[in-house]
Formats: C-alpha cells, sequence, structure tokens
C-alpha cells in the first residue's frame, strides 16, 4: 500500500507526462527530448506495478496514445494502433528476448527483422477493391484524426494499388500503416526560403510534417515536401503476409514506398550488429530517425505474445545514444541576412552533442522566443540530429533562476542601428535600410556565389574587407574595383589582388540568367531567374515588364511577379542597374541564338548528385540553352533526373514517381537529338 508522498508523486508524473504529450501529439512543439519523456513514463510505470493501488483509470500508462485534436472528424481503427516500449542499451534488447521467450518457447528460434524507427507522423491508409479512399492519424491507438482529403496531396502515397505489374492478388479490403516524414535535404530548402521570404520557419522535420497534415485546408498541406514510408500491413481481407519481411516486400510490390536497407536477422548479435550499423551512419541517413525497430518476423509469433500495456511484446525501439542535451544559453545574438531579415541565434556555454562541440544554435525566429519564454541565462535543451543545424527546444524551467527577465525583442539593427520594422502577417523582423552594411556583405557574398556570378576568391571575409574598408557600396562597385586598391587589403598580395580583379572582370560574361540570380530579388533563385531570361532578351525588357505579363509565365505566381516588379520599380534598385551599366554589366539571355538547337524544348530536369565532367550549373547552362527547364525538386511535371555521383533524396523521389532517371551521357544524347 502507497503512502501520501508516492500518491502524491504518482499524481505529479501523471500530470507532467500528460502535458509534454500534449505538446508533442497536439500541439506538435516538444519541449523536451524523447529521451526525457520516455525517462518519465518508464518511472511512472515502474512506480504503478509496484504499488498498483496507485494507477488510476485516466493514467497515461492505461492508455495507448493521446485524444485527437478538435476539427477534424473521428475515425475508429480495425485495431489498436500500438506504440512501442524503449531499450537503450544492448543488455535491455537481452533482457526484452529473455522475457518473451518465457511466454512462448518458440521465441528462442525465431529470426528479427530491422527497420528505421522513422521521426514522422503516423498515418493510417484504408484501401478499398485496390483504391484509397480513407487515411487518418494515429490518435490515441483507438480512434485517430480524418486527413483523407491532406494524405492526397502526397505524391508518394498510391491512390490505387497496384502500381507496378505484379501476379499478387489485391486484397478487397487493406490496411496499411506507415509515417509521413519530410527528407532533410527537402526540410532546409523549405526552411531557407521560408527564412528568405520573412516567414516563420519550422523547428524540425517532424512538427513540420504534422502540422501540415493536421491542416484543415489541404492547399497549405501540398506546398510541403512530405513524403510516407509504409512499413505494416494492419489488416484485411483474404491471404496477408505470415512474416513482417514479406510484408515489406509485399508493401513494396503493391506500389507502397517502403524503408530502404530494412535487414532480415536470424540472430539476436546479428540484430545488435545491425543497430551498430544504422548508429555509424546515422549522420548520412536522408531522413530523420531516433533508432531502430527490432520486429519479430514470425507474424503469428509476433501476435501470440500479446500486449502488455501500451506495447506489443513482439517489436521493441532500440534507441540511438541521445543527442539532446542541456547547456547554458550566454546571450542571444543577431544575424542580419542580405534581405534585411533579423534572425536571433543562442549563444552557448560550449556543449559536446553527437561528438561535436556546439557553441551557438538556432533559435528560429523571435516568435518562438517569445512562446518558449526563453531568456539569457536559462539553461536550455539542444538537439542535434544527423548533420542538421543545432537548434534549441525549450528552456529548462526547473533550473530558472528568479532574477531572469523575459527577452525583448530589439528596436533597432544591430549593425546600423536603424528602426526595424515588422511586416503584417509576416512572423520576420526586418531592417529596410538600403545602406545596412551588414546586408551588404551579404548580398556581396550572395551576388559572387558559385550559383550566381561565381566570382571566385570573393567570399564573405573579403566581403566584409571591402565593405569594411569602404571600398564598395553596392554590387555595382566591385566592377569599379581599383587594382592598387585591393592590393592594400589585409591578407592581399600583388597575386591574390590580381586573380580577385581577373576573376571579378571574368564575371561579366555570365548570362542574363545568373545576374537575376545574383541581385537578391525575393522569391529568384536560379530556377525562376532561368524562366525570366527565357522570355526576355535583356534586363531594359525586363524593366518593361508589367506585373501582368510577369504573372502569365509558367512557374511565377502573383506573389513573385509583385517582388520581382517592384524590384525594377525602386528608385534604388534603378540607381543600382544605370551603375552597372555603366560598368560594362549588361548581359543578354543566352537564349537568344536561334543557331542552337532546341532539342530539349518543353522538357523539366532535375539535377542531382556529381556528375562526371561539369559541375551542376554547367549542366543548367547547357540544358537551359537546349531549351529546356531546370527546377530544384521532382514533381509529376518532371520529365527526367539527371543523377550523378551520391544523387540523394531527389533520385529517390524520382523512382517514387515513375521519373526516368538518366546519367550525364543520356542527357547527351538527348540534346543530341537520340
Amino acid at each position: 500500500m502507497a503512502d501520501a508522498k508516492l500518491e502524491s508523486k504518482a499524481r505529479a508524473l501523471r500530470e507532467e507526462i500528460r502535458k509534454h504529450s500534449y505538446h508533442y501529439y497536439v500541439e506538435n512543439a516538444p519541449v523536451i527530448s524523447d529521451y526525457e519523456f520516455d525517462q518519465l513514463f518508464n518511472e511512472l510505470v515502474e512506480l504503478e506495478e509496484k504499488y498498483p493501488d496507485l494507477r488510476t483509470p485516466d493514467s497515461p500508462t492505461q492508455r495507448v496514445g493521446t485524444p485527437p485534436a478538435e476539427g477534424f472528424e473521428r475515425i475508429p481503427h480495425p485495431v489498436p494502433i500500438l506504440s512501442l516500449s524503449n531499450a537503450y542499451d544492448e543488455q535491455e534488447i537481452y533482457d526484452w528476448r529473455e522475457r518473451i521467450s518465457k511466454l512462448d518457447d518458440r521465441v528462442a528460434e525465431a529470426d528479427f527483422v530491422v527497420e528505421p524507427k522513422l521521426d514522422g507522423l503516423t498515418v493510417v491508409l484504408h484501401y478499398e477493391n485496390g483504391v484509397f479512399v480513407r487515411g487518418a492519424t494515429r490518435g490515441d491507438g483507438e480512434v485517430g484524426e480524418d486527413i483523407t482529403a491532406n494524405l492526397k496531396t502526397l505524391r508518394s502515397l498510391p491512390l490505387r494499388i497496384p502500381l507496378v505489374e505484379t501476379d499478387l492478388p489485391v486484397p478487397d479490403r487493406l490496411v496499411v500503416r506507415g509515417e509521413a516524414i519530410i527528407y532533410l535535404e527537402d526540410f532546409y530548402a523549405l526552411n531557407k526560403a521560408l527564412e528568405e521570404a520573412g516567414q516563420r520557419t519550422y523547428v524540425n522535420p517532424r512538427n513540420t510534417a504534422s502540422g501540415a497534415l493536421r491542416q484543415l485546408d489541404p492547399a497549405l498541406t501540398a506546398e510541403r515536401p512530405i513524403r510516407l514510408l509504409c512499413y505494416a500491413i494492419v489488416d484485411g481481407d483474404g491471404e496477408l503476409p505470415e512474416t513482417q519481411f514479406a510484408t515489406i516486400e509485399i508493401l513494396q510490390a503493391l506500389g507502397f514506398p517502403v524503408p530502404a536497407d530494412i535487414r532480415l536477422c536470424s540472430t539476436l548479435d546479428e540484430v545488435i550488429n545491425e543497430y551498430q550499423r544504422w548508429v555509424d551512419r546515422r549522420g548520412e541517413l536522408q531522413y530523420e530517425a531516433d533508432g531502430v525497430v527490432v520486429k519479430i518476423n514470425d507474424l503469428e509469433l509476433s501476435d501470440a505474445l500479446g500486449v502488455v500495456g501500451k506495447d506489443p511484446r513482439g517489436a521493441i525501439a532500440y534507441k540511438f545514444p541521445a543527442q539532446v542535451v542541456t547547456t547554458s544559453l550566454n546571450e542571444i545574438g543577431l544575424n542580419v541576412g542580405r534581405t534585411g531579415v533579423i534572425t536571433p541565434y543562442a549563444i552557448l556555454e560550449p556543449v559536446e552533442v553527437g561528438g561535436v562541440t556546439v557553441r551557438q544554435a538556432t533559435l528560429h525566429n523571435f516568435d518562438f522566443i517569445a512562446e518558449k519564454d526563453i531568456r539569457e541565462g536559462d539553461r536550455v535543451y539542444i538537439k542535434r540530429a544527423g548533420d542538421v543545424i543545432p537548434y534549441v527546444i525549450g528552456p529548462v524551467l526547473e533550473a530558472r533562476s528568479g532574477d531572469l527577465e523575459p527577452y525583448s525583442m530589439p528596436d533597432t539593427c544591430p549593425a546600423c542601428g536603424e528602426a526595424l520594422e515588422k511586416i503584417d502577417a509576416e512572423v520576420a523582423v526586418f531592417c529596410v535600410n538600403p545602406g545596412c552594411p551588414a546586408q551588404l556583405v551579404r548580398n556581396i557574398e550572395h551576388f559572387a556565389s558559385r550559383g550566381a556570378m561565381d566570382i571566385e576568391g570573393l567570399g564573405i571575409k573579403v566581403a566584409e574587407l571591402l565593405v569594411e574598408q569602404g571600398l564598395v557600396a553596392d554590387v555595382a562597385d566591385l566592377y569599379l574595383l581599383e587594382l592598387d586598391a585591393v592590393r592594400s587589403l589585409e591578407g592581399f598580395g600583388e597575386k591574390r589582388a590580381d586573380n580577385l580583379i581577373e576573376a571579378i572582370d571574368e564575371s561579366r560574361a555570365q548570362p542574363l540568367s545568373r545576374l537575376l540570380a545574383a541581385l537578391g530579388i525575393r522569391n529568384v533563385g536560379s530556377t525562376v531567374a532561368s524562366d525570366l531570361a527565357r522570355h526576355y532578351k535583356n534586363l531594359d525588357q525586363l524593366m518593361a515588364a508589367s506585373q501582368e505579363e510577369l504573372e502569365k509565365i509558367e512557374g511565377i505566381g502573383e506573389v513573385v511577379a509583385k517582388g520581382i516588379f517592384d524590384w525594377f520599380h525602386s528608385p534604388a534598385n534603378l540607381r543600382l542597374l544605370e551603375k552597372m551599366r555603366a560598368a560594362g554589366l549588361w548581359p543578354q539571355t543566352q537564349y537568344a541564338d536561334s543557331d542552337v538547337p532546341q532539342t530539349l524544348e518543353s522538357l523539366t530536369f532535375v539535377l542531382t548528385g556529381t556528375l562526371p565532367s561539369m559541375t551542376r550549373q554547367e549542366a543548367r547552362t547547357r540544358i537551359e540553352m537546349h531549351g529546356g527547364r531546370v527546377t530544384g525538386s521532382v514533381s509529376s511535371k518532371t520529365d527526367y533526373v539527371v543523377a550523378g555521383r551520391s544523387p540523394g533524396s531527389k533520385a529517390s523521389k524520382a523512382s517514387d514517381l515513375g521519373v526516368p532517371v538518366i546519367d550525364e551521357g543520356e542527357l547527351e544524347a538527348l540534346i543530341g537529338g537520340t
């Protein structure tokens, strides 16, 4: 019989777990790590097992998950959609097998399947007569939220099965479990685009996917690069697979995307080795995973072992070593971007996370700081997963001293002292001073970058020197630099100065599309710049274009068109353009030469990986010279993906969508008309 002190402790644990469950599953805004949540949950389990009278009907240990959020119709699952118990070291895996061996002798001879533990949003997919009819979130494990319309926007979701020719019969009814995720490459690109547009960025891929799929407007879901990976058949009619490994093979044969590199292990020693292989390549994964799932391959045996609490006995999650730590937030620093966006970042007491010493971490934006109530001097949770930039999860409230003041957003730019502005409906705060030195440095760095004017030797350190010495007031001044002035810069000798001046001079030959990408026009990257260069011979023609005319160009909508029109009608930018013209920087489009055969006309390409004999920028120029279009992401409108060495997720997505993947030689054959 538990005393009052233990009863109070159990009550506090239940309340804390409920609070963190709500933050994680409903608000998509966790404030502690998964490891810390598991520790709290396990502590409550142990307490209730030791003192059963402490167990209440509403205890988190007595249900599978959390209730669905309001605003969605509820869908009951055909069987409970369970979670998993966790293991954190090798001994716990052996202990798991020993426990279940006592329940069924067959476990001693069982083999196992090792799969990645995907860190996304669990979804349940219903098919009738081979057609996708319904989809739901996991919800509380018994009932989920109806997100059918949102799931249909995922291009990796088969709307009808089989997607490929197969001899397998399709059950009249099939219910499949999968995970909605966002690949890291796509997540970085999304956040970069949002930041440059002055919009709210996301904390991590899981919350991004979860939040997007639980939007009431499917159009908002469609704007996010969500992918689907499936790994289980929950229910169905007819003959279903007898093993987990066969389940993966059948799902793949029917056209479902499944995780790559799933292994069948005949012994638990092989499982441990396989786990270590995943740990070793953790930083190379295309998506976030927080461990592997070890499953008994024999599904009949797995089902016979039953469930304990909320967890099936026939599977267990073997978690990776934690990559969440705590450290002191010494100061909140401010970064000024090239578009004037002010971005806060954390200056930390150095701490090791996943083998890397972290001194700074992103704080996303000022709204994030306010929502989490992060204060200078706080002890904070820091997370780093794979190659993701470290970020602050939130403060350790229990460690906060009473004299820390809430953070106040700055009123002036840290670089130039001018007043900051916050544009309505945007999360970003801007410095709107065109003469801000920090913006100028970033603008020069972007202007000279490889994807823009490609001025070798002109990185951010050189840009800072040029601005500090007053040698450039805008990017046009680069073309007016005198050799003697450059030679006088710290760290520059005669040879280095000669090389820089020569590289700047050579950049005058860059085509119009490169210059348009270099100017830093909002929402104009290399793809939009190429589209503009295809329609306008030079800057004079582009300056004369109306917003309505710009909107008619494929791939340019109202927002992008307005940004382009406004940029070319800003008095400051018009002065910059005239200065560039006077400096001899006024390129013509590379598409003006009618002698170049347009063998790739109307075809859309995506480039990925390292090509054998040319850079991706050179490949882009070559494709566009022959009438083709190059975009940054794979979709159903993509005609070809050109892949080199280490192609990454774009080649995988092309395979999912049935888009042909070709190499450099096959690209040349297309250009040659074969």
